[in-house]
């Protein structure tokens, strides 16, 4: 960002980050609920992604009012995309690492996330009052990482903490603005608004809304907020309590209401004050992002897939998890992605193909989509596990894969005499070559390297008893076939297999 004279310092915006079981939650839940008032805190959306506090601080000036902005992003390892979004929105990271478990798999995720960020982070190593809490056990698995903290060969900052007690928690939150001093965060609060889609969501009562957090700037009322290829005016903003006003300064985290379609999540917002100039850049945006979508290959089955989530970021999760994905012989297409109740219209939309799959995540299915399901015989699956979820998806694309069938040789016999034959049935004596030869088996009859034809075994004898299968020796075969069968050809016995 430019410096003009208008520059001022801006809150900074945290993502709290870590394991799915290491508190990250509870850390998130005990800051907002410490520092925000009961009458406040009951109306905070339920999907708001972000929130701020404000905490008094000893500066160089005294004691200040400071503000913080949280983004919350979900711990889950389908999310990864959420978190990386979460980390590029944010100027400072809190790396949350439980004092029993140390580092985990989620861990080394996140602080991947973070270093390709490229931002600072604080650790936070939770849950020091449980029975089990090893806080050196837990530095020296960081340092395994190459995450050195003060103290033990480096200078990152750390705090021990108990998320469930409160222990640490203020020392924590003067850890971030003392980062935030030494990165001086700037903004020009006079400029036109700059941020980031954080969240969005479908509100049955409200329309398609989105959560905002300003890095640049101030959101004004009367403007329009671009996000991607969706917009929406500034009429109806409201901050993190769901109150409304009148604009939103740099680090603000802001909800709007009305966007014409779903804003992706992580993508940067752009301001404009007249209607006309946000069309015309959507208009361009939109013939400048236009590219050819992969085909499938020849021979490949196409598996459409429809996903709807309660929340959009959700649905990018579930995409995200669904493009790992890589089965033989299959092209998965999503043919579209949603929040809201599976309804009549994606009922309609899979009937296009019979193969097409409509997978739910914490969202149900409508009496009236129900109804067309039950005619046109959908695939239709709900979850509310990610995993969950991810199983059926990979058991059902498996059995949808298209089979090669191999024909694979169990027995040879060599044919040594031919005797009787009435119509398509001939009597031989044979002998076994190799492997086992059959009652109702299928046999090639080769003459000379070449295959005269094919036919079926009737009947085995051995010494003069019906057997089920001869594996050694010589042995009688009533086989049924339309050509001749000469001493000397070779029977060989196959079965198909599916690969």
């Amino acid at each position: 960002m430019n410096t003009t004279e208008h520059t001022t310092s801006r809150p900074p915006i945290v993502a709290v980050m870590g394991h799915i079981d290491h508190g990250k939650s509870t850390l998130l839940d005990y800051i907002r609920k410490a520092n925000v008032t009961a009458t406040e805190a009951g109306g905070i959306t339920q999907h708001l992604s972000a929130y701020e506090i404000t905490i008094p601080y000893q500066g160089t000036h005294g004691i200040q009012q400071r503000r913080i902005t949280f983004l919350d992003t979900p711990g889950h390892a389908a999310f990864t995309g959420m978190r990386e979004r979460g980390a590029i929105a944010a100027d400072i990271a809190i790396l949350v690492v439980s004092a029993e478990d140390g580092v985990k798999a989620q861990t080394i995720e996140a602080l991947h996330t973070i270093r390709n960020a490229n931002i600072p982070f604080i650790v936070a190593i939770n849950k020091i009052d449980r029975p089990g809490a090893n806080i050196e056990k837990a530095k020296q698995m960081l340092a395994e990482q190459e995450v050195l903290v003060e103290g033990y060969g480096g200078d990152i900052s750390w705090v021990a903490i108990s998320a469930k007690e409160g222990t640490g928690i203020a020392e924590l939150l003067e850890t971030i603005l003392l980062v935030a001093d030494v990165e001086d965060l700037k903004a020009d609060p006079s400029a036109k608004a700059e941020g980031i889609i954080i969240e969005s969501r479908l509100d049955k009562q409200r329309g398609i809304t989105a959560t905002l957090v300003v890095k640049n700037g101030t959101l004004k009322k009367s403007q329009f907020v671009v996000a991607g290829t969706a917009i929406t005016t500034t009429r109806i903003m409201e901050n993190f309590l769901g109150k409304t006003i009148a604009d939103a300064d740099p680090g603000t985290p802001v909800q709007l209401v009305g966007f014409d379609r779903l804003p992706e999540v992580g993508i940067p917002v752009v301001v404009f004050d007249k209607k006309r100039e946000a069309e015309d850049y959507i208009e361009e945006l939109a013939d400048a992002e236009r590219v050819t979508e992969l085909r499938p290959q020849e021979g490949e089955k196409v598996v459409p897939i429809i996903i709807k989530t309660d929340v959009y970021g959700t649905a990018e999760a579930v995409e995200r998890e669904i493009k790992k994905m890589n089965v033989e012989g299959l092209h998965i297409k999503i043919l579209s992605k949603g929040i809201g109740t599976i309804g009549e219209t994606d009922i309609k939309l899979a009937q296009s193909d019979k193969n097409t799959i409509i997978l739910g995540f914490n969202v149900g299915l409508d009496s009236s989509a129900r109804d067309i399901q039950e005619k046109i015989g959908a695939t239709i699956q709900t979850f509310d596990i990610i995993y969950k979820l991810t199983e059926w998806l990979e058991t059902e694309l498996e059995v949808r894969r298209p089979r090669v069938e191999t024909r694979e040789v169990i027995g040879i016999a060599k044919v040594l005499k031919t005797f009787s034959k009435t119509k398509e049935r001939q009597v031989l004596g044979c002998r076994i070559e190799s492997g086992t030869i059959t009652d109702g088996a299928k046999v090639s009859v080769m003459r000379r390297d070449f295959a005269l034809t094919t036919g079926t075994v009737v009947e085995l004898q051995q010494a003069k008893q019906k057997v089920r299968e001869v594996s050694e020796g010589e042995c009688g075969i009533l086989v049924e076939c339309k050509n001749d069968i000469a001493p000397g050809d070779i029977l060989e016995a196959f079965i198909f297999q599916s690969k």
